[in-house]
């Protein structure tokens, strides 16, 4: 089962912080990291700002010893007090000590009560060694510590250091080491049809501790042919696609691991239960979703991994002809290039799928759900398509978790297959521009996501 208690930072932000606290001069350092929060039940942190504390303006600084400058803390308060942020106030370890010190342990107990008084908490304190490992804890009003069990660096590369330095290396990819770390880890599935059946299937396979699996929808016969593990039964019961897939990954995993949200994940409550995710896989087959799957990233630095298949027609003097199958999958890692920077979806795009939902007749020309574009069809038979998308997809959070590529991950930032061509592209990070995002560490901020729709019902608050 995934840690209750985690620490997100992107891997920008990690570096900036490593620069910062080890100089070179072999001295401690310190800076104050702004955090906002998940809703809950889990504990995550997400690093919002990087504070720097001047290397000057701290009163002593030793190999083994360091006085923080109240300025610094004071500056910090300010800053995070509009939002609520909580605070984790961070310093280097130079001679390499994954711990807390005593004297670190008397330092707290000085400076921690302060920041009580004057935000609400929780907050915390953290140390990084040379290598770039982290550790974190937290404090309650009482001033008893909770550990921090892991601190996700989420970039190109994905990685987690552990409190209990079990990983203390990088597991290698495919081996059981691997897999006893995707034990500890959630992965979340947005639609859980013809692709994402085959994604949430792999995950599970795959030894992620618990995989929460999101669709509103229903089995019927027509899905039959692409929705592994889906039976007959199923189809005349007309079963919820989660709860059926859900009860299909408890017969091999057991109890537990396998959450099913049958909800729309444009609900307040499927936002939520996204929130607790250290991964995300978006595999929907509509623009609103998708949108939805980006500020989720965004908003809780949650790495996000977009797939997506079609097959576009031609029309021909005998009917329609395939003009090509092909496959799209997109890695959207926090504080990166969002989908709507890729040109995913945009505003247009967005009105346009609503007006053939809502006015399906005065659009009906510019049809494009479905696979098969410009043919209804019921049943498609896609399911290899599918396999050859989901796989990709899977493929590629292994290659950030546990990198073997012979390149950076950054040159994979997108992967676009044509199956008629026989060729496959590749899209590096910097193939997209970035633009500014209001949503970034947003955290449980109301309205989640900044969405009107996802405030808190008046009629009851939300823990």
């Amino acid at each position: 089962m995934n840690p209750p208690t985690n620490l997100t930072i992107t891997d920008a932000d990690h570096r900036k912080l490593r620069d910062h606290l080890f100089p070179g001069d072999g001295l401690e350092a310190a800076a104050i990291l702004l955090c906002a929060r998940t809703p809950g039940p889990r504990v995550r942190l997400l690093v919002k700002q990087v504070l720097l504390v001047p290397h000057s303006a701290c009163k002593e600084r030793r190999s083994d010893y360091l006085v923080w400058p109240g300025t610094a803390i004071e500056e910090a308060i300010d800053l995070a007090e509009a939002d609520g942020l909580s605070l984790v106030l961070t310093h280097s370890h130079p001679g390499g000590l994954f711990g807390f010190s005593r004297h670190d342990d008397r330092s707290d107990l000085g400076t921690v009560p302060s920041l009580f008084q004057a935000i609400g908490g929780p907050h915390g304190t953290a140390i990084m060694t040379p290598d770039g490992a982290m550790l974190a804890r937290l404090y309650q009003q009482d001033l008893s510590p909770i550990s921090v069990e892991s601190v996700m660096v989420a970039g190109d590369d994905l990685s987690w250091h552990w409190a209990d330095r079990k990983f203390s290396t990088r597991p290698t990819a495919f081996t059981s080491e691997a897999t006893q770390e995707l034990g500890r880890l959630s992965a979340c599935v947005i639609g859980v049809s013809g692709t994402g059946s085959l994604v949430a299937e792999q995950l599970a396979r795959l030894g992620f501790g618990q995989v929460i699996l999101i669709d509103f929808d229903k089995i019927e016969p027509r899905n039959l042919n692409r929705i592994v593990n889906s039976t007959l039964e199923d189809a005349k019961a007309q079963r919820s696609k989660v709860v059926a897939f859900a009860e299909a990954v408890t017969s091999y995993r057991g109890e537990g691991v396998a959450v099913p949200v049958n909800s729309s994940i444009s609900t307040r409550e499927a936002v939520l239960c996204a929130s607790q995710a250290d991964v995300m896989f978006s595999c929907v087959d509509t623009l609103d979703a998708r949108q939805i799957a980006d500020l989720l990233g965004a908003s809780f630095l949650i790495p996000l991994f977009d797939v997506g298949v079609s097959i576009p027609t031609r029309k021909t003097t005998g009917g329609s002809a395939i003009a090509d199958v092909c496959g799209r999958i997109d890695y959207v890692h926090p504080g990166g290039p969002t989908l709507q920077d890729r040109g995913v979806y945009e505003p247009a795009s967005l009105r346009a799928e609503y007006l053939r939902r809502a006015a399906p007749d005065a659009h009906r020309e510019e049809m494009q759900a479905g696979y098969l574009r410009g043919i209804t069809e019921e049943a498609p038979a896609v399911i290899a398509l599918n396999m050859r998308a989901a796989s990709a997809c899977v493929m590629e959070f292994i290659a950030r978790a546990y990198p073997f590529r012979h390149e950076s991950n950054a040159a994979y930032a997108r992967t676009q297959f044509s199956l008629a061509a026989n060729e496959e592209e590749f899209f590096p990070v910097e193939s997209f521009q970035l633009a500014t995002n209001p949503q970034f560490a947003r955290g449980d901020l109301e309205p989640l996501l900044g969405l009107p729709a996802l405030r808190t019902p008046k009629s009851k608050a939300f823990a």
